[in-house]
């Protein structure tokens, strides 16, 4: 599909039905320049522009739909906090850096919702679930590890009778809350961050695929109605790009997430399933996830699928897992059902990097986004100014490539992921 010809509004998902910022940036035409140019409108592209317009830079993002069209504005809306690859940074940067990075990007999102008036939803309020006494165990050695860095204040282990009375489910054997987590409406933050850019002096287009990216001492970037000419450029287009492919191709894979809304809940069925109103993840790695919307409905998530299909109904092949967990929600209407590809690298660590001096690329964030790509905007930021110490770790970091096409490359990634769902089953 020739998508400049016919251009992409929102999934029909809760999110673009209840956004409060309907964006409608226009279509770049002809030629105009600027100090930098920012490829994609998802969550790093539009922090990065906000943070760099916030820095006095001259910004132009491009976007080949709308703002937060792709995951950035359809996802479980989880505020969790860490960067991938911070076990494989730490000998790099050392344990103070990286503990800085992990609770960075809640941080930023905190900030500039309170700073922006930015009308997103946003709650504190997280708990990891566990199946098995090995989810335990890890979640034990997080909260040791948090402890030693002064946050134990902010966790608390739960046993399985105790979660019973949090989450109203015997499903699982125990948990952690974690009160630094938390969660909110994706789509309404990434247009209120990019209300605020725009508000800076950023020049935002919708609408405007890029097609070619010149290389020189001025980079070019190309669309089919017109050109911005640049000092730098930022890639950021995760899981729906096709540039640069040289060095980005076989790296990043396309998974499908999807996601269920139910109608809106009672107070009593609120207080009996969610009365602190957390934000729920299991611990397998295929794995689930759920909150309450802000009028109360459920939004399961999960059934992460990499081969690149489509359920036939993604109701169908949700619905079962949340009735697993909540029995009680049988009959409930489904008023939404939505999915969406998320970039799905094979060592679940971000591509931070560039392709020459002055074209760079923050893309792959595996599921796991919100807080992750606002910590890589302030690193990429950063590293566009020339300080790129975060950056060159990152750049250290072996990946794996997988050849001859993106179709191949799911295949081997769905079989790589059997592996681990045959794990969560043992």
């Amino acid at each position: 599909m020739n998508t400049m010809n016919n251009p992409e509004e929102h999934t029909d998902s809760y999110y673009a039905a209840t956004r409060n910022d309907e964006t409608t940036y226009p279509q770049l035409e002809g030629e105009c320049e600027a100090d930098i140019c920012i490829i994609g409108a998802g969550f790093t592209g539009v922090a990065s522009a906000l943070t760099l317009a916030e820095r006095g830079h001259s910004v132009v993002l491009l976007e080949q739909h709308r703002i937060g069209w792709g995951a950035s504005g359809r996802n479980g809306g989880q505020l969790i906090h860490g960067l991938g690859g911070t076990r494989l940074l730490e000998p790099k940067l050392g344990t103070e850096v990286i503990w800085k990075l992990h609770y960075r990007g809640n941080d930023i999102i905190k900030e500039r919702v309170e700073k922006y008036k930015i009308e997103c939803d946003l709650k504190p309020g997280y708990i990891e679930v566990a199946y098995k006494r090995r989810h335990m165990e890890g979640l034990k050695e997080d909260f040791d590890e948090h402890q030693k860095q002064g946050l134990g204040e902010h966790l608390r282990m739960v046993d399985k009778d105790e979660l019973g009375s949090i989450l109203g489910t015997d499903a699982y054997i125990g948990g952690m809350l974690n009160d630094l987590n938390g969660h909110l409406h994706p789509l309404n933050l990434c247009a209120g961050e990019a209300r605020a850019a725009a508000g800076l002096g950023a020049k935002i287009y919708e609408q405007s695929e890029v097609l070619d990216i010149v290389h020189g001492d001025k980079v070019t970037v190309v669309t089919g109605q017109g050109k911005v000419v640049a000092d730098k450029v930022l890639i950021a287009g995760n899981a729906y790009h096709h540039l640069e492919s040289k060095k980005l191709s076989g790296l990043v894979f396309p998974a499908g997430s999807f996601i269920i809304a139910t109608e809106p809940l009672s107070d009593d069925e609120v207080k009996r399933i969610n009365p602190q109103d957390l934000a729920v993840c299991d611990l397998n790695n295929i794995l689930d996830y759920y909150r309450l919307s802000a009028d109360n409905r459920m939004l399961f998530g999960g059934r992460c699928n990499y081969s690149g299909r489509v359920p036939t109904s993604i109701k169908d092949s949700m619905l079962p897992r949340m009735l697993k967990i909540y029995p009680e929600l049988e009959g409930k209407r489904i008023d939404y059902e939505w999915g969406g590809s998320i970039g799905i690298v094979i060592r679940r660590v971000p591509l931070l990097g560039r392709i020459k001096d002055n074209v760079f690329y923050s893309i792959g964030y595996s599921g796991h986004g919100i807080a992750p790509t606002h910590i890589a905007a302030e690193v990429m930021s950063d590293a566009l100014e020339g300080n790129d110490d975060i950056l060159r770790a990152y750049e250290e970091i072996s990946h794996l490539r997988i050849p001859f096409g993106q179709w191949f490359g799911n295949q081997i990634v769905a079989l790589g992921m059997l592996y681990f769902r045959m794990r969560d089953l043992l």
